[in-house]
């Protein structure tokens, strides 16, 4: 970028310079999801003519088909636009995207470390919801400047009163302050970018410094390798430079550099304060870490930027490739995808049941759904997901306290001294006329009420604390259906407490399928038994032999169900004579079962489990 004045920088007769720098803003949406952050984001494109009308789809930067498909951002997505304000200079706008599911919040978070501003994005139907308090308060951390924003004030039945209402209590903003907006129309689109040029300060930074760029993402091309996407926060970065990442240590040559528009766009020089891309060849996904700094090798900097705070798992489950010799094609599949979702964590297993895979961490249970989705769509993985679970601390009879990701990490119950499961603190915002419902499902959940508090006449807020593993199921799909989608949900971990758990064991024929075993409360495992037996009976193909079907605690069967044989009718070929012919082959047969039984195995399709494991809580 040239330090000399622009000619976008010009008044007629009033020369106007401002360093490249003063004309950067980077800025994030933050909302709950289902706000319409994408169509206003749409909007922002379609009036900085970053985006041509005939390229123009709804949800453009959704570029997943999974995406447009369920109607949610997943993955953060930076773009830059550039604005021409009334004073008559040309601003660069760099958008970061973000999703606004629970599930999702560590992209925000780093989206988030990238900005000096966002966009707080409010429905005037929906009013202030869970999520957008939770990322709000993310943002203040980082002391990044609020624009509050209510969008679809054209919808008939807005609220815009009372959502105004919302935001002044919660942000102590001037009334003014307040931008109303409509993506679907257009309306308020030019007072959000010049709210955005005029309240968001300039990036901080100082070109001169040697060369500090923040990972904030990345994504895997296979013809060019690892795309990292970066924010110069100190220096110049320049295309043939050779830089250091400084969390590994390797050293490359930035082969390309350029800003993010709609397709990568090369230049150059990139200047502190910008977000961009570089492309330095690297293949192996291990040597990109979010989070990591980059720096120059001649003249670095000794100082790695703050990165972002380690993700946490809430939720694990084994994932495991239909067939074993696929293991290695799910090993890279799993380190692409970790490269563009870095909250995924992995380690390999082995089950008896299912083979060699892989034990996952995910944030929630959408996110494990969506891991499984993309796996199939991008890289052609069909692969078995076991029971979820949550971690657990257990302590032996010795007071040694170890971590418990699996059922069969539990030592042997004369061995255990204690099991301690994680608690949540959970925000539920809905009406008033769902309060009674929702209260019973928390209870029903092992919760406990801690605050009810009304936050308008029509508004109510339950704080709850809850087991994360009664949660990690059913629990968000159950609360918007009882509450009619009125309910947002949002959570943070809070701390580990002594439970009554057990582990359940499922027998087939008295041998243990590890891939369905799962730690449960004592007061449920009679009922979880019960209906993983009654759903196997209804799954499990009929052998030639009787299958009992026991759920266990420990040595104790607290359910069973029994398949029966296949019986072949023996004495078919036997027209009338005496009836110990016919009692004689059916002996025979009897005795044929009853040795079956004792050397046949039971063979669990790999369908069946993907269909047990969709229990209906």
């Amino acid at each position: 970028m040239s330090k000399g004045k622009s000619l976008a920088g010009l008044r007629v007769g009033i020369p106007v310079y401002l360093h490249p720098m003063k004309r950067i803003r980077n800025f994030c949406v933050i909302a709950h999801i289902d706000h319409g952050k994408s169509t206003l984001s749409d909007r922002l494109l379609q009036s900085t003519n970053t985006i041509s009308e005939r390229d123009l789809v709804e949800q453009t930067l959704d570029n997943m088909d999974l995406e447009r498909e369920r109607g949610i951002t997943i993955k953060s997505h930076a773009i830059q636009m550039q604005y021409t304000h009334t004073d008559g200079l040309v601003y660069t706008l760099n958008l970061i995207d973000t999703p606004g599911h629970v599930d999702f919040s560590y992209e925000v978070s780093r989206s988030i470390a990238a900005c000096e501003g966002a966009l707080l994005l409010v429905d005037a139907t929906q009013g202030i919801q869970a999520q957008t308090i939770s990322n709000l308060y993310l943002a203040l951390e980082h002391d990044l400047e609020i624009i509050p924003v209510i969008n679809k004030v054209d919808m008939d039945n807005a609220m815009i009163e009372d959502v105004t209402d919302q935001i002044l209590d919660l942000i102590g903003c001037d009334p003014d302050d307040i931008i109303q907006a409509s993506g679907k129309t257009g309306l308020g689109v030019q007072d959000i970018l010049s709210a955005i040029v005029q309240r968001i300060p300039p990036p901080k930074g100082d070109p001169e410094a040697p060369l500090q760029a923040l990972i904030f993402d990345s994504v895997f091309n296979s013809f060019r390798g690892i795309v990292a996407n970066i924010r110069l926060i100190n220096g110049v970065l320049r295309q043939g430079d050779k830089v250091r990442f400084m969390h590994t240590g390797k050293e490359y040559d930035a082969n390309e550099i350029g800003i993010l528009r709609m397709d990568l766009s090369p230049v150059k020089v990139l200047e502190a304060g910008n977000v961009g891309y570089i492309i330095t060849g690297v293949k192996t996904s291990r040597e990109v870490k979010v989070g990591d700094t980059i720096t120059h090798v001649a003249n670095g900097s000794s100082e790695a930027l703050q990165g972002f705070q380690h993700v946490k798992p809430m939720v694990f489950a084994g994932v495991f490739p239909i067939e074993n010799e696929d293991f290695e094609d799910l090993r890279e599949s799993l380190e692409k995808l970790q490269l563009n979702d870095a909250s995924l964590v992995f380690e390999p297993e082995s089950s008896t049941a299912l083979g060699f895979g892989f034990r996952c961490g995910f944030l929630g249970m959408l996110h494990l759904e969506i891991v499984q989705e993309r796996l199939s769509r991008e890289f052609n993985q069909e692969v078995i997901t076991t029971v979820p679970n949550v971690s657990y601390f257990a302590t032996n009879t010795k007071g040694e306290r170890f971590v418990v990701n699996t059922p069969s990490e539990l030592p042997d119950p004369s061995h255990l001294k204690m099991v301690e499961e994680p608690w949540i603190h959970a925000q539920i915002i809905t009406k008033p006329e769902f309060i009674g419902t929702i209260m019973t499902l928390c209870l029903e959940k092992r919760g406990l009420l801690k605050k009810q508090t009304y936050l308008t006449q029509h508004r109510v807020e339950l704080t709850f604390e809850l087991p994360l593993a009664e949660i990690v199921f059913d629990f968000y799909d159950r609360l918007k259906s009882i509450s009619r989608g009125y309910a947002s949900f949002d959570y943070s971990p809070l701390d580990y407490r002594a439970a009554d758990l057990v582990k359940l064991d499922i027998k087939l024929n008295g041998e243990d399928v590890d891939a369905l075993s799962a730690l449960v409360h004592r007061d449920k495992a009679e009922y979880i038994g019960r209906k993983i037996c009654k759903k196997l009976k209804d799954l499990l193909p009929k052998q030639q032999f009787v299958i009992a079907i026991q759920a266990a605690i420990g040595a104790k069967i607290i359910a069973r169900e029994t398949i029966s044989a296949m019986r072949k009718d023996v004495t078919a070929k036997c027209y009338g004579g005496d009836i110990t012919r016919k009692r004689k082959l059916l002996e025979k047969q009897k005795e044929g079962k009853k040795k079956m039984r004792q050397i046949g195995s039971v063979e669990v399709p790999q369908k069946t489990f993907l269909q047990v494991l969709k229990l209906d809580e």
